[in-house]
C-alpha cells in the first residue's frame, strides 16, 4: 500500500506567544458607535482578504511557497494539515505578527503589509492563551470591551453571556494561574468572542479541550460565527474539526496549498495523492497499480496480486498519452467497499488479515496479496456493519463502488480526473 506521508520538516508554527493583539482607532469609534447593541450580520461588513503569491521564509527553510487564497467576507475557512505544515505561519502572516518575503496581504482590498497588528482590526487567539496573569477570567474576557469604553452594563451581558456559552460562568472571579490547560482556552477563545473585528484568527483554539466540551464548543463556535457573519479563520491539524466547521478547508502540507474547497470537494474530488492520504478515517485505500488488458478489455492491474479491474470509458478517458501507464495508484475508501459473505457478479476474494471493531462500524483489513519488494502483505481496508460476520483467516468477498475510485500519476502525484 502506497505511503503518502512525506517526512515532516521541522516545525516552522512554533513561533513564542506573544501579547494579545491590540485594538486600532477604527475599532474603538466603531465600538463605542455600537456599544448599546449588537451589530448583526446584515448591518456589518467583515472582511473580505486575499493572499498573492505569499512566499515566507525561515534562513535556508521556506515556511510559506507562492501561497494564493481569497476568502470572502464571512466566510469560515479551515488551514488544515499535518504539524509543520506552514498553516500557523500564515495565520500569523495576516495577522501582522510575522511578515512576508514576498507577496501581497489585502483586507478588503487595502494592503496591510506594511500595518502593525494593532493596525489590521483583527481578534486571535493563540494555542498557547496569552492571557494576562493579574486579571480575574472576567477581567481578561472583558478586557478588549474596557479598554474602548464600552458602557459597563454592556461589558457584563457580553462577558456573561460568552462565559455561560463556554461553560466558564462559575469560574469569572478566579485567576488564570489556579485554571486548567482547557480552562484557560476558553477564557481566550471567550476574550476574542466578546469583540466585534472584521476578522477572527483562531490557532487550535480547541487543542487542549476534553472531548465532549470540544464538540460543544465546535458547535457553538460555529451558530456563533453564523450568527454574527464573522469572518473567521480557523487553524487544526484534526480533520474532523474542519469538516465540520468549514464553508471552505484549505489543506496545506510543507508550505504548499494542496488543495482549497468545500468539505464535500475535498473529501470526494481530492486533487493530489496527500490530500486523499490525509483526509477520512480510517484514511483512503491506496495501491500501486498500472495500465493493461483482461480478457480482451482494458483494465486496471494492482500490483503484485492477481485483481484485474475493467474499466468503463469514463474511467479510460483520464489518461491521457502522457500517463504512465504502468505507474498510477489506485484509490478507493473503505466505506466505498461492500464486502460479501457469498460471492456475486464482479465480487472478488481474499482472506481477512484483521478485524478492528470500532463500535457503530468494524474495520476488515482484507489481504490481497503479497508486496514482491517488501515482502509486506498488501491490505485492502473495508467499512463493515458491526454485525457483519468475519473471522481472521477466512475468506470473504467484496466489490468496489465504480463510481467512487480515484487515480493518481505515480510521479506528479496529482489525480487523473474524474
Amino acid at each position: 500500500m502506497r505511503d503518502v506521508q512525506a517526512p515532516t520538516p521541522a516545525r516552522l508554527e512554533s513561533a513564542p506567544t506573544v501579547p494579545d493583539v491590540q485594538t486600532p482607532t477604527t475599532l474603538i469609534e466603531r465600538l463605542a458607535n455600537n456599544k448599546k447593541s449588537t451589530t448583526s450580520c446584515e448591518q456589518r461588513k467583515m472582511a473580505h482578504i486575499e493572499l498573492q503569491n505569499i512566499v515566507k521564509r525561515y534562513g535556508d527553510v521556506t515556511a510559506v511557497k507562492d501561497f494564493n487564497l481569497e476568502i470572502e467576507d464571512k466566510e469560515f475557512v479551515v488551514f488544515l494539515g499535518p504539524s509543520g505544515c506552514g498553516k500557523t505561519t500564515t495565520l500569523r502572516l495576516i495577522a501582522g505578527l510575522e511578515h512576508p518575503e514576498e507577496g501581497e496581504i489585502l483586507i478588503d482590498g487595502q494592503r496591510v503589509n506594511h500595518l502593525a497588528p494593532a493596525d489590521r482590526d483583527i481578534a486571535f487567539v493563540f494555542q498557547f492563551y496569552a492571557l494576562y496573569p493579574h486579571l480575574t477570567v472576567y477581567d481578561n474576557i472583558a478586557f478588549p470591551l474596557k479598554a474602548v469604553r464600552v458602557e459597563k452594563s454592556e461589558v457584563d451581558i457580553r462577558v456573561r453571556k460568552v462565559a455561560a456559552i463556554l461553560q466558564i460562568a462559575e469560574m469569572l472571579d478566579r485567576k488564570p494561574s489556579v485554571l486548567s490547560g482547557g480552562e484557560m482556552q476558553r477564557v481566550a477563545l471567550g476574550r476574542a468572542m466578546v469583540r466585534q473585528p472584521k476578522v477572527y484568527l483562531l490557532d487550535e483554539p480547541m487543542a487542549n479541550l476534553d472531548a465532549k466540551l470540544r464538540v460543544d464548543t465546535r458547535a457553538e463556535l460555529k451558530r456563533l460565527q453564523h450568527e454574527i457573519g464573522a469572518t473567521t479563520i480557523f487553524v487544526t491539524h484534526d480533520q474532523v474539526e474542519a469538516m465540520s466547521l468549514a464553508d471552505r478547508i484549505a489543506v496545506m502540507h510543507q508550505g504548499v496549498l494542496q488543495q482549497i474547497g468545500t468539505p464535500h470537494e475535498i473529501y470526494n474530488q481530492p486533487k493530489s495523492l496527500f490530500v486523499a492520504g490525509f483526509m477520512g478515517m480510517p484514511t483512503m485505500n491506496l495501491l500501486d497499480a498500472g495500465l493493461g488488458s483482461h480478457e480482451g478489455q482494458p483494465a486496471l492491474h494492482i500490483s503484485d496480486t492477481d485483481i484485474w479491474l475493467p474499466l468503463s470509458p469514463q474511467q479510460q478517458a483520464r489518461f491521457t498519452t502522457d500517463t504512465e501507464r504502468d505507474k498510477l495508484i489506485f484509490g478507493i475508501r473503505p466505506e466505498h467497499i461492500t464486502a460479501m459473505r457469498e460471492p456475486g457478479e464482479r465480487s472478488l476474494a481474499a482472506e481477512v488479515h484483521l478485524i478492528e471493531p470500532l463500535g457503530s462500524v468494524n474495520i476488515l483489513d482484507l489481504r490481497l496479496g503479497t508486496d514482491a519488494a517488501t515482502q509486506e502483505p498488501i491490505l485492502l481496508r473495508v467499512r463493515t456493519h458491526p454485525t457483519f460476520p468475519a473471522t481472521i483467516g477466512e475468506k470473504v468477498w467484496f466489490d468496489f463502488d465504480e463510481n467512487q475510485t480515484h487515480l493518481f500519476d505515480w510521479e506528479t502525484e496529482q489525480a487523473l480526473g474524474r
